[in-house]
């Protein structure tokens, strides 16, 4: 019985100089923005402006523990640690949508909290910050829109910045609504409705982070396609023992016994097999474990 390992080293999207410098941008960016709103809160005696800021603040914190876990995904494999520390991309995936969660959850229990007991909103000052709060977080999460397609870690960081851009906004055009209109219930009702569109996008993003931390299949890969794809080439007799898996938020692995009988070619075949995988798949790291007779290992 031999066994055959190849290994594809995949290219990160977007490339890191580019991810790093979106990372440092928006931190900078949304850091001192931060700052802007605690004072001009405290200025315009504005409880909105102060509970945005640490909204802000836990959209920087998202940044910082995304662009971290990025940074440690690159460090080299160990003795000890074998696939190194890729994993750490979405497990911070995973916590960006707690974050996420936590957040939109007091943002709702506050809305709820107003629209049973409408505050009157701080007058022409709040508006002016909350636009350029909604135009610093919205050129933030254009830096992310790219790589956020491919990278779940990344896609945490932009739907962090979306859900800002869009509280900043809501905050700005429900202010300008009541200071047109009076009506102080516009205010938290576009809170709920924000609430509700940002937890449709961080539902996604938890799902699929907590399915891939358990070493779920990623989305977008059927295993019984894999599996036919294996048996449906020549001199394969059977596969078993699949195991599909994400080493980080853009780098797949898979592991099978496959019977072939033929032991000639070998390592060719097992190139022939972990190039399919990574054009068809997108799996780049591939472990066959060759078998010449189902009898010594039965499918279980």
């Amino acid at each position: 019985m031999s066994h055959s390992h190849t290994h594809h080293h995949h290219r990160h999207s977007p490339v890191e100089g580019n991810r790093n410098r979106a990372f440092a941008i928006g931190i900078v960016l949304n850091t001192a923005f931060v700052v802007v709103e605690v004072v001009y809160g405290i200025l315009a005696d504005s409880m909105a402006l102060l509970a945005d800021a640490g909204h802000n603040l836990s959209d920087v914190l998202g940044l910082v523990l995304a662009w971290g876990a990025a940074w440690l995904a690159g460090r080299q494999a160990t003795k000890y640690r074998t696939y190194g520390m890729r994993k750490t991309t979405i497990l911070a995936a995973l916590l960006n949508a707690l974050i996420l969660m936590v957040a939109i959850g007091g943002i709702g229990w506050e809305s709820v909290r107003r629209l049973m007991d409408p505050a009157p909103v701080a007058g022409q000052t709040v508006i002016i910050v909350a636009l350029i709060g909604t135009a610093i977080n919205a050129a933030t999460m254009m830096l992310f829109m790219a790589g956020q397609k491919e990278d779940l870690n990344i896609r945490g960081a932009f739907l962090h910045m979306a859900a800002d851009a869009g509280v900043s906004l809501g905050v700005a055009v429900g202010g300008a609504l009541i200071l047109w209109t009076g009506w102080l219930w516009i205010d938290p009702i576009l809170s709920l409705v924000i609430v509700l569109v940002i937890f449709m996008g961080t539902w996604g993003l938890f799902r699929e982070s907590l399915n891939l931390s358990l070493d779920g299949v990623p989305s977008g890969i059927d295993p019984d396609d894999v599996k036919a794809h294996l048996e449906g080439m020549t001199g394969v007799e059977g596969v078993h023992h699949l195991h599909i898996w994400a080493m980080s938020t853009t780098e797949n692995a898979l592991t099978a016994h496959v019977v072939k009988p033929d032991p000639d070619d070998d390592d060719a075949f097992a190139q022939t097999i972990h190039d399919r995988m990574r054009r068809e798949f997108g799996i780049g790291h591939v472990t066959i474990q060759w078998e010449r007779d189902t009898r010594q290992c039965p499918d279980v």
